[in-house]
């Protein structure tokens, strides 16, 4: 076997030209095996990604989750045979040579697209285009306000990003590229693989951009290279390192570079080269080996990478070692947020019960979470230009600034979607638990990013008010009624409409307490009353109902004869028709309180046919029925939206769309008379 001594000495004499040809090798072999995937990405940009890795980043693969290692995020994620060529380049431990030869296989780390605690190393999951370089923005945010917090000495590192066209081309990049661009993130870094080629053809079919002169625009560090001048890729990213401001360096470079005759073709992108044109090339790059071979000169050439990254890590750790911000540093990294927030909370349910306080829901978030922000520092807000009507800012969090990361607060913009990326980013990166609001109608516009956090098991709060027609004169434009059902149909995702302070401070603590699922806290404009009883036990037990997912919150004294079934807003109508059935008709009604569909699946069969009873069901939801006859059954009955709003206020428009208590009191006669 060839000594590691004379192994270091041939591998000094590895060309940076031989080692992206092992990317080129393993990502067209890969693709082929797999008979499926893209090939041309990975052969284009695999001298701009050799020169990154073998001159510029920082990172160990022993230890893939150190705190202050580089980011490194696939944006065009179809690509990923580049990222696990890298991998098994590299030496994870989890990318033997055997999952690549399983590439797009089921079981196998290899998927088609990169994703995020699929393998190690893997920073984000990408596929869904612009997504990639739109969590970035968040991670290098979060890089920035960790360092202002902790010193250069413990949060000193660099997001690299590489982009494709497609990318670019999404809506959500233009959001990302400009608040990446409005706060001076200049520890993040782009690699544009400018290709000009597209699936359907050259991007001249569909766009005539001038993206060096549109980051130019946003406040970015721009420079154009050739992709395939590795010497002038080193140059751009030394500048680019150096700059006050993030930076994009537009690459062109040639899709499917090394192929001879479909190099350059929109041929490479999405399908396996054949067996003619990968022995073509073989021959046109100087590559005699058989496939998934890598000679060990340029195989140790690589690993000399990961050595690199693991001295400095150990450098890193002595730093931390001997740094007095220790203690803090790992309590923020490891995002376990202190007792003390949840003990806050449970004197702040004890106070409000004995206070009653009438207020939105909205406005109990924002008194729910003063008490969060006081009892930690891990908390980071922010909105998409509706601070004051989300209600997302509370006493003493500074705002964060392009001069000043030691702030709270983010102001996001008119920015939905690239908010939603960002979180994923602060909260994929360590150090906060990052919360935003916007009104629960925008969902759709940060849907894209929202279903990346639920794929990714992130904890992401998202504050979603104005919640149904009782946010009243804004009109249809701004009243949700599909978009509850859209949220409850995506896994992994809690989705929380509380009915008044109790319930929202409950689904607060147990939105923070989700370390592995985002949560959307749907809330109120109108005021709602307190509805948990005062006088209850549980109401001093410190018992959170809402962690059941749905309790009983009003039973009949005799034998249930129908049962009411509402969230948010609907359960005060629920009580007052319960009300109003058994004082006008003598009806028995039980009302169950539901804010979270998702916790209430999770419960034991038992438990749910406890709550929800035998009698007759009639569900209160001022938004569409689909998915409610999961709980209501055949046979019941739904009082709510069967189309969109109306412009006018929020009282007049419960009674013209028949949301009230008289029409879920006629609705339980119908059913059980």
């Amino acid at each position: 076997m060839t000594s590691q001594v004379a192994l270091k000495s041939v591998a000094a004499a590895v060309s940076e030209r031989d080692m992206a040809n092992a990317i080129r090798a393993l990502a067209m072999d890969s693709v082929q095996k797999a008979n499926s995937g893209h090939p041309g990405m990975p052969m284009g940009m695999a001298d701009v990604a050799t020169v990154l890795f073998s001159r510029f980043i920082t990172i160990d693969p022993s230890t893939p989750d150190w705190p202050d290692r580089d980011r490194f995020v696939l944006s065009a994620g179809h690509g990923s045979m580049l990222q696990y060529a890298l991998h098994y380049l590299l030496g994870y431990e989890d990318m033997p040579i055997e999952e690549l030869q399983r590439f797009r296989q089921l079981g196998s780390r290899t998927a088609g697209h990169p994703e995020y605690g699929h393998a190690l190393g893997i920073e984000t999951t990408t596929g869904p285009l612009g997504q990639g370089i739109s969590t970035a923005v968040g991670m290098a945010l979060a890089e920035r306000m960790l360092a202002a917090r902790h010193g250069a000495d413990l949060v000193d590192h660099f997001t690299y990003v590489i982009a494709g066209d497609g990318c670019l081309q999404e809506g959500i990049s233009h959001e990302a590229i400009d608040l990446a661009g409005h706060l001076k993130l200049s520890r993040l870094i782009v690699f544009w693989d400018d290709n000009a080629i597209s699936i359907d053809g050259p991007t001249s079919l569909s766009t005539s951009m001038d993206q060096p002169a549109r980051f130019k625009a946003a406040g970015w560090h721009v420079q154009s290279v050739d992709g395939h001048d590795t010497g002038a890729v080193a140059a751009a990213i030394e500048a680019a390192q150096q700059s006050d401001r993030p930076s994009l360096i537009a690459c062109r470079t040639v899709i499917g570079k090394g192929a001879p005759n479909l190099g350059g073709s929109e041929k490479t992108h999405g399908a396996p080269l054949g067996d003619a044109e990968i022995s073509a090339t073989r021959q046109n790059i100087g590559w005699s080996h058989a496939p998934f071979e890598v000679p060990d000169d340029i195989l140790f050439a690589w690993r000399e990478i990961a050595e690199r990254g693991q001295a400095a890590r150990h450098a890193w750790e002595q730093r931390l070692a001997a740094s007095p911000r220790r203690q803090a540093f790992e309590s923020a990294v490891a995002g376990k947020l202190p007792d003390a927030v949840f003990e806050a909370l449970g004197a702040f349910r004890k106070e409000h019960v004995e206070k009653a306080s009438k207020v939105a829901t909205r406005k109990a978030s924002e008194m729910a979470l003063g008490t969060i922000n006081a009892a930690t520092e891990l908390t980071v807000g922010g909105s998409a230009d509706l601070t004051h009507s989300n209600l997302t800012i509370t006493k003493g969090m500074d705002r964060i600034t392009p001069d000043d990361y030691a702030g709270r607060y983010i102001h996001y913009g008119i920015r939905e979607h690239g908010m939603a990326a960002a979180m994923n980013g602060i909260a994929l990166h360590g150090g906060f638990v990052p919360y935003g609001g916007t009104f629960l109608c925008f969902a759709d516009y940060a849907r894209g990013a929202m279903r990346l956090s639920a794929l990714m098991g992130q904890r992401v709060v998202y504050v979603m008010t104005h919640d149904s027609i009782g946010l009243g004169e804004d009109g249809p434009t701004h009243q949700p009624v599909e978009h509850l059902a859209m949220l409850r149909a995506t896994p992994n995702l809690n989705v929380f409409r509380p009915a008044d302070i109790i319930e929202t401070a409950e689904c607060w603590e147990l939105a923070l307490k989700s370390e592995n699922r985002p949560s959307v806290l749907v809330l109120s404009r109108q005021n709602l009353p307190m509805l948990r009883q005062a006088h209850s036990d549980e109401a001093h037990s410190g018992e959170n109902r809402s962690s059941r997912g749905a309790y009983i919150l009003r039973e009949p004294a005799g034998h249930r004869a129908v049962t009411l079934i509402a969230t948010g807003s609907e359960v005060e109508i629920a009580v007052a028709a319960a009300e109003r059935l058994e004082t006008e008709h003598g009806i028995a009604a039980a009302v169950v309180s539901m804010p979270c569909w998702e916790l209430f699946e999770e419960q034991d069969a038992d438990t749910r046919k406890a709550v929800l009873g035998s009698a007759p069901r009639i569900a209160v939801e001022a938004a569409a029925r689909l998915g409610w006859d999961r709980w209501i059954g055949d046979t019941g009955a739904f009082v709510g939206m069967a189309g969109f709003g109306a412009s006018a206020p929020a009282p007049d428009l419960y009674r013209h769309f028949a949301i009230t208590p008289e029409a879920v009191a006629a609705a339980a006669l119908k059913l059980i008379i």
